[in-house]
């Protein structure tokens, strides 16, 4: 594969997944998320914070020098998710609890993250242990 194609295609997979994480902020912003966080725990100050801590991290992610930082960052969230889905899949379901393969949903989007990283940038992980 040549360099360009995979330029093309780590920029494709960045624009899907920071317009899937921006989009997810903004319903925390509006309260869309609300029932099934507040059920977890999580006060209205906390998704906010969750929120806006979101959103820095996809810039981070989308800015190239700062990309090693925005991948950690949306590791620990997309981490923090996949707790949130395993305590949330014994929710009630009109709360939208979905049962156990919930968390499958993050776990791929944090295997997605890594691999577009890796993809924008093969030195990414050698970046964060030198």
């Amino acid at each position: 594969m040549s360099e360009k194609t995979k330029k093309i295609i780590g920029w494709i997979l960045t624009g899907l997944l920071s317009a899937m994480l921006i989009f997810s902020s903004i319903g925390k912003f509006s309260g869309a998320a609300g029932p099934m966080l507040t059920y977890v725990g999580f006060t209205e100050s906390e998704i906010l914070m969750i929120a806006i801590g979101e959103l820095v991290s996809v810039v981070l992610f989308l800015i190239p020098k700062t990309q090693s930082l925005g991948t950690l960052l949306l590791s620990a969230y997309m981490g923090g998710a996949i707790v949130v889905h395993m305590s949330a899949a014994v929710a009630p379901e009109e709360l939208g609890g979905e049962g156990i393969q919930s968390y499958l949903v993050p776990s791929i989007i944090l295997v997605v993250i890594w691999i577009t990283s890796y993809i924008r940038n093969p030195k990414t992980l050698s970046s964060l242990i030198d």
